[in-house]
């Protein structure tokens, strides 16, 4: 068991859902927060703002900024300015993160650009830009946020399946490399169900800004926020904080992300089908 309290803490993508809440519960545990996000998904600095803004009517202390995690120079640089700032860092949530939705066959090339830049290298980036520092504070912890979608694939999120997938192969990696030098850092991946937060509306908002979305689009987004994004993103955030602080190093948020992981365990061979007989429609990921 390890307390967040009084641990230096980094959160991407904290203007908003998961990130914001994230934020917001630890720091109600204590803990010294630094938390950024871009002008993505339809967000603008006020997002942040606000997430700031709530951690301090908490009590905790906050550092925020501007980031796009996709940019690996900025990161490198935010990483810098996050240690000076407190001398210190212990953990980080790489939580920023898109939806995007699109086949192998008739996917973009530049939304593989895109979403992959987000969520698998703004993963990779913050994680090794902050590695040294968490390292060096002899109590650490990397937290990545992968998705029910980085255990079970589906068909219609070419994009987004490769980056949660890569999101857990590296984070399990790295625990490994943790383990096999006996760094003083514990590293966890989080698989989120269906968690209510803004992130599908977001994604056809960005697709429709681009004139790619469809009728069947705008329908699929409506079916995931009414029928799928269920779970609160405050109790996400409180299992997610749980498991960090017990030391898992998987954590799986909600019932649905606990059945399709038995699911996929179970028949691996024949969950493809089962998924394309029942429409593709499981849930609306991360």
């Amino acid at each position: 068991m390890s307390s967040v309290r009084d641990k230096v803490t980094v959160v991407t993508g904290a203007g908003s859902g998961i990130g914001r809440r994230l934020a917001l519960e630890l720091a109600r545990r204590g803990a010294r927060l630094a938390i950024s996000d871009v002008n993505e998904t339809g967000l603008t600095e006020t997002g942040l703002t606000e997430t700031a803004d709530q951690a301090k009517a908490l009590g905790a202390e906050v550092h925020t900024a501007r980031l796009d995690v996709a940019d690996r120079d900025a990161v490198v640089a935010y990483a810098a300015a996050v240690e000076e700032h407190y001398g210190v860092v212990h953990q980080i949530y790489n939580n920023a993160g898109i939806a995007s939705s699109g086949t192998v066959l008739d996917g973009e090339w530049s939304e593989y650009d895109h979403v992959l830049g987000i969520n698998l290298f703004g993963v990779i980036n913050g994680t090794k830009a902050f590695l040294p520092a968490i390292v060096r504070s002899g109590d650490g912890h990397v937290v990545n946020v992968s998705s029910l979608n980085g255990i079970m694939a589906q068909p219609g999120m070419s994009a987004y399946c490769t980056a949660k997938f890569g999101v857990r192969g590296f984070t399990e990696t790295l625990r490994a490399e943790m383990l096999a030098s006996g760094a003083p850092v514990a590293v966890t991946v989080v698989h989120p169900g269906g968690v209510k937060t803004n992130i599908a509306t977001a994604a056809f908002e960005r697709g429709s800004a681009a004139g790619q979305t469809t009728a069947a689009d705008e329908a699929r987004v409506k079916a995931y926020n009414e029928k799928l994004l269920k779970m609160p993103a405050d109790q996400a955030a409180t299992i997610v904080v749980d498991g960090v602080e017990g030391g898992k190093p998987r954590v799986l948020v909600g019932n649905d992300a606990k059945l399709v992981d038995l699911f996929v365990r179970l028949v691996p061979r024949f969950y493809p089908a089962a998924l394309v007989r029942f429409g593709g429609k499981v849930l609306g990921g991360r």
